[in-house]
């Protein structure tokens, strides 16, 4: 969480809004603290972009703020250990994120782009800067892929622990257990607990695994989709990703991740199955 929220962060939050913006519903766009039901209506708009939000607040987790227009909500930002924007003219939440020590900016490229104009001065700068990643979806059942694929189960934390760090160092460049060891251990402990974690395995080599980042009634969005370097190249990955899906969509209409546009070897798994890109994300990194 920014570092707003560490150090009395809630009451300031509220001052600025309260300072800033005051009229809810007379026509004039204002920020404010968004109810449950109206973030959930926001993100009913568009529910793949979206679903991390929707799904952050079910949970009751981060800080939400919201602009509005006649009390309706245009746009939306989390600040949390990441900063996600969502809508039109995020560009208004800079002073809100202002300071803040999230790792990341990331959400759909335009709103990212939007707050990043705005809030860049009040901001570290990004180690990385990846724009148009493609986001992908699944709508319809692929094929079978004949594999063992299951959910996690406790036991399986301590091999799956160092194949989460692996998947993390890959895409991001930083060893979570040598950052944060006790928190990534703890996210991926919780992850397993939540029947959010699946692999095959053959023996001790995973042949596949993912985890979903996000879940709602709408959708669910995977994330480290990995498979052993030693068994790549196999169409391990393919098959795997085929299974998880099929279970997947007999739970909701939609399957949906994010991915490096220079991630080739990914990118042919997504399509081979059928899914397909729509919008595009964007990432700050810091």
């Amino acid at each position: 969480m920014g570092r707003a929220a560490r150090s009395g962060g809630t009451a300031l939050f509220r001052q600025i809004l309260r300072t800033a913006f005051t009229c809810h519903d007379c026509g004039v766009p204002i920020l404010t603290e968004p109810e449950l039901d109206e973030i959930l209506a926001f993100c009913a708009e568009d529910p793949v972009e979206r679903v991390f939000l929707e799904d952050i607040a079910r949970r009751g987790l981060g800080r939400f703020t919201a602009l509005a227009e006649n009390g309706r909500v245009e746009a939306l930002c989390h600040s949390g250990a990441n900063l996600v924007p969502s809508g039109r003219g995020c560009g208004v939440f800079a002073e809100i994120v202002s300071g803040s020590r999230a790792r990341m900016i990331i959400g759909e490229q335009d709103a990212v782009s939007e707050l990043w104009a705005a809030a860049a001065t009040g901001l570290p700068s990004p180690r990385e800067d990846r724009p148009g990643q493609p986001v992908y979806v699944l709508d319809q059942a692929p094929e079978s892929g004949e594999t063992g694929l299951r959910a996690a189960a406790p036991d399986d934390f301590e091999l799956l622990l160092p194949a989460c760090a692996a998947a993390h160092r890959e895409e991001i460049g930083t060893d979570p257990l040598d950052r944060d060891p006790e928190g990534f251990r703890r996210r991926t402990r919780a992850q397993i607990d939540e029947g959010r974690s699946w692999l095959w395995t053959d023996g001790e080599t995973i042949l596949f695994k993912a985890e979903a980042s996000a879940w709602t009634p709408r959708a669910v969005q995977l994330q480290q989709v990995w498979v052993d370097p030693a068994a790549r190249g196999m169409g391990y990955a393919q098959r795997g990703l085929r299974d998880l899906c099929r279970l997947l969509l007999a739970r909701v209409p939609t399957v949906c991740l994010f991915v490096r546009r220079d991630n080739a070897p990914a990118i042919r798994v997504y399509e081979a199955i059928g899914m397909r890109h729509t919008i595009s994300y964007r990432s700050l990194i810091f």
